[in-house]
């Protein structure tokens, strides 16, 4: 039996539609795979690699589950759990394979610092470790299989010496770029590959599967609605605190906007932990949702500038400004004007 989970069904079509493209010589040298995080774009590259690595397919495209690059690959799957260093952190960050025709590029630690930590994006050093894996022969004799996550974290430089890959295809060689956004990638690099889409199923589905992995009805259907139908990210929240970080933030917003609470404070606290992003995503579903059917147009202008604020802020995490001022900024737009439905 795998050692990897079921595809849900919305992956087993993009699986499906692979396999056809696949099986008629029209799936490319380079793919991008494509859709929101935690739809489970990893889960079908390593899907999708162990029916192309399979030295013996079935007729259905499923991998046979008993030849040589199958067992490897289940040693693989069965190694690949993280351990931790002594000081918490993982010690082997995905990317870490042990089938000799699968190479994974992801974040990796950064040995030079002191202490060593991992590192923010993928760097050139990594994707030219890569190339040279690329020049040799298939260990096995078939495919070789390059599985990028996520793509959105390759620095500038480094996606010069991916668009060198790109530009010198080889036979029997795949490299997959994953990307939960991909008009952030460089044109250059969309232009080249092909794209996998896994599609948002519909709530009847969604809902389906959450019962499935476990959860109560009611819970399930109100965190697939927090979450705007994503059954992965509902899923990732009824399996910890999300659905209870999302009430403490919305506490937070009407705290601000009755003035109990001063956005300097609430802004150290959201910081502090580390998941500023996570509630930022919150505020700005709390803002969303209360100017649903709204038809005062002074009332929407306010809710859409606290949206636009909150993502602001989300986006300025991913550079040099201090967290806790970007997300101070986010919060003034809160601070004193209750808006109600």
């Amino acid at each position: 039996m795998s050692v990897l989970p079921a595809l849900a069904g919305w992956q087993q079509r993009a699986f499906d539609h692979a396999v056809v493209a696949l099986a008629a010589g029209h799936f490319g040298h380079a793919t991008l795979i494509v859709g929101p995080q935690r739809i489970g774009k990893r889960l079908l590259a390593e899907t999708l690699a162990r029916r192309l690595l399979c030295l013996s397919p079935a007729s259905d495209g499923a991998a046979c589950g008993g030849c040589k690059s199958c067992r490897l690959f289940e040693v693989r799957a069965q190694l690949e759990m993280p351990e931790l260093r002594p000081d918490g952190q993982l010690a082997h960050p995905w990317g870490h394979s042990t089938h000799p025709d699968l190479h994974l590029v992801g974040y990796a630690w950064n040995e030079k610092a002191r202490p060593p930590k991992m590192r923010s994006e993928i760097v050139i050093e990594q994707v030219r470790n890569l190339s040279e894996k690329l020049t040799l022969t298939s260990q096995l004799g078939g495919a070789q299989v390059v599985i990028l996550d996520p793509a959105d974290a390759v620095n500038w430089s480094a996606w010069n010496a991916v668009l060198k890959t790109l530009e010198e295809p080889q036979p029997g060689r795949y490299l997959w770029l994953l990307a939960d956004t991909p008009a952030q990638l460089p044109a250059t690099i969309r232009s080249r590959c092909q794209r996998l889409e896994i599609r948002m199923p519909v709530r009847d589905e969604a809902l389906d599967w959450l019962r499935q992995r476990g959860h109560a009805d009611a819970d399930a259907a109100d965190a697939l609605a927090a979450a705007r139908g994503h059954p992965g990210l509902a899923d990732a929240w009824l399996r910890g605190d999300g659905m209870a970080l999302r009430r403490a933030v919305l506490n937070d917003a009407q705290a601000l906007e009755g003035r109990r609470e001063a956005p300097d404070a609430v802004a150290q606290r959201w910081v502090a932990d580390g998941r500023a992003d996570e509630r930022l995503w919150h505020l700005a579903e709390c803002a969303r949702q209360r100017a649903v059917d709204l038809t005062d147009p002074s009332t929407t202008r306010t809710l859409a500038g606290r949206f636009d604020a909150a993502n602001r802020a989300r986006g300025l995490l991913r550079t040099q400004v201090r967290a806790d001022l970007a997300v101070h900024e986010a919060l003034l737009a809160w601070c004193g004007t209750t808006v109600r439905r």
